[in-house]
């Protein structure tokens, strides 16, 4: 490949959105730039309270504008006529209603401040009771059990679950919302200038993973079991998709609207979008039976099979398996926690909470004393507890804990169950109970890796990526350590907008399929991880008690309920 081209990848986080340059020959990241969400930051339009998460569609755009025009500015000319094309990836299930032309609602002057008019967050939790009513009508109304290629189980993140909470709760909603789309098939549509709701190329990542889309009955449920989950969902079919298409394929190309935006010609192509978790797998250089693990706030796991191998077999448990999803021509299977890396934040937190408060009213000295002094302990707390943490035994008498603070994805869907501590004396510190939570996060990624086996599916490598793979020493160790297996670290800080930008490649022809771009654009491994036997079979111990732990908080729940 003797010319310079380059290939944008668009990575949108649930707090930014980053764009990464990419030389399309081998994978170097030229140059980035990241814009934090304006609304987002000031706390607009949630309630963690009520686990309601929202966003604006104008976080979007305007992060969409800021972080690639700087990012093209600061590569300059020579770099910016040679981008052939511009991929994204999106946070999800993360959908939005819209009117006929396919605009937000929330881009409207009457529904501009409503937070149901907006973008529905993937952690968004507020639908668990339509989500319960999916499960239970799929499995009983005596038609085709939807559910089956989801994992046998709907999650309250997902798609019509969503979609119906918003219009049982918002009767104005009823009657303005014409359909419905994931972030990641709207962008791609505003890029290129095709918003209108029945037309705009759907994505068979968040289709087939969230909204219960399959070839087996002809896409989406059908009509007779949507209505009869509420009538209020008439219709609706019909004014969303029936087709959907993979990450590699193109849309279109850049409006001259957006191409003035964002310092770009009008030829740069668009593909279709993916959720971040697989596009970071693809960066990742995930093949056959690797299982890819995003590491942040929560995880998400991808594992790709060939079709062959997996025909005829339904991994019951897990977040859908869809053909294509991740690597066009192979099954992708997703899988997840709910909350990883939000633990320990919540950990920290609950410890500089007397701090914080008792800072406020101290006469002791002065407030920018205290703002620094609060600002290095909140630095090198996790650090420091890590560190201490890593220096006591695996004890079968330790504390316990479970990694539900956020419900539970994976396995078999639950977001009302909650986390525990449980074997707790006067003598449990913080880096005790620290400990407890990191095993407690290795214990859940365990339990999914065991799904997968249970079911026939073999996970031949572990490869990890996001911030805590690369920043969390201990925290890798332990998970290698209960999970027994070796764990890879990708080499790119950025593997969701990379693998982003290998999908583009592909899509905008450069390589004739997502593997050969992998091949040339891929950027290794920097670290390995291997877990010490001693400290493996010490932790089967602990993991059978974390099993009970949560088989007894689980029932305890279905009692009370």
């Amino acid at each position: 490949m003797p010319a310079e081209r380059y290939i944008i990848g668009i990575d949108y986080g649930t707090d930014s959105v980053r764009a990464i340059i990419v030389d399309a020959r081998n994978g170097t990241e030229m140059h980035s730039a990241v814009h934090n969400y304006t609304r987002w930051q000031e706390g607009k339009y949630c309630d963690p309270a009520q686990n309601m998460f929202r966003q604006h569609p104008l976080d979007y755009l305007e992060g969409l504008e800021k972080a690639v025009s700087a990012a093209v500015k600061a590569a300059g000319p020579g770099i910016a006529d040679n981008i052939k094309g511009l991929a994204i990836d999106t946070t999800g299930s993360t959908i939005c209603a819209v009117n006929k032309e396919g605009i937000p609602l929330a881009l409207t002057e009457e529904f501009r401040e409503n937070p149901d008019a907006m973008f529905v967050l993937w952690k968004d939790h507020t639908a668990v009771g339509e989500a319960g009513e999916i499960n239970k009508l799929a499995k009983n109304w005596g038609g085709e059990d939807y559910t089956k290629y989801e994992g046998g189980i709907y999650s309250s993140e997902w798609f019509w679950a969503k979609i119906l909470h918003v219009l049982r709760t918002d009767k104005k909603m009823q009657k303005a919302a014409f359909s419905w789309v994931e972030q990641c098939d709207w962008l791609p549509a505003v890029l290129t200038g095709n918003t209108a709701p029945q037309q705009l190329i759907r994505s068979r990542c968040a289709a087939g993973h969230k909204a219960m889309w399959h070839p087996d009955w002809g896409g989406l449920p059908a009509e007779e079991f949507l209505t009869k989950l509420d009538p209020l969902l008439a219709g609706l079919r019909d004014r969303l998709f029936k087709d959907t298409y993979t990450g590699d394929t193109k849309v279109g190309t850049l409006t001259a609207e957006w191409a003035q935006k964002l310092g770009l010609n009008e030829d740069v192509a668009v593909n279709v979008g993916v959720f971040d978790a697989h596009a970071g797998a693809v960066g990742s250089q995930i093949k056959a039976y690797s299982l890819s693990k995003v590491m942040g706030t929560s995880t998400c796991d991808m594992l790709v099979a060939p079709l062959a191998d997996t025909e005829g077999k339904l991994v019951k448990g897990i977040c859908g398996q869809v053909d294509g999803s991740i690597i066009p021509g192979m099954l992708g299977m997703e899988a997840g926690q709910s909350a990883f890396g939000d633990i320990y934040a919540w950990f920290k937190n609950l410890l500089l909470w007397p701090l914080q408060n008792i800072t406020r009213v101290s006469k002791i000295t002065d407030k920018k004393t205290m703002d620094k002094l609060l600002e290095e302990t909140a630095d090198k707390i996790i650090p420091l507890l890590s560190e201490k943490a890593a220096e006591l035994p695996v004890a079968e008498n330790a504390v316990t804990a479970l990694d539900w603070m956020n419900g539970r994805r994976t396995p078999f869907a639950n977001q009302l169950l909650k986390g525990a501590i449980s074997n707790l004396n006067l003598g449990s510190d913080a880096p005790r109970i620290f400990k407890a939570l990191v095993e407690a996060t290795a214990f859940g990624a365990r339990k999914i890796s065991d799904r997968f086996k249970e079911e026939g599916i073999p996970i031949k490598e572990v490869i990890a990526l996001g911030g805590i793979a690369k920043k969390s020493d201990y925290v890798m160790q332990v998970t290698a350590d209960v999970m027994n297996m070796s764990i890879k670290v990708a080499a790119s800080d950025q593997a969701c907008a990379l693998g982003a930008a290998m999908l583009g490649a592909t899509a905008a022809g450069i390589y004739s399929s997502v593997e050969q771009a992998q091949q040339k654009m891929g950027s290794g491994f920097v670290k390995e991880y291997h877990p010490d036997p001693d400290r493996a079979a010490q932790y089967e111990k602990l993991y059978s008690r974390y099993s009970e732990l949560g088989e007894f908080i689980e029932n305890s729940l279905l009692k009370n309920n």
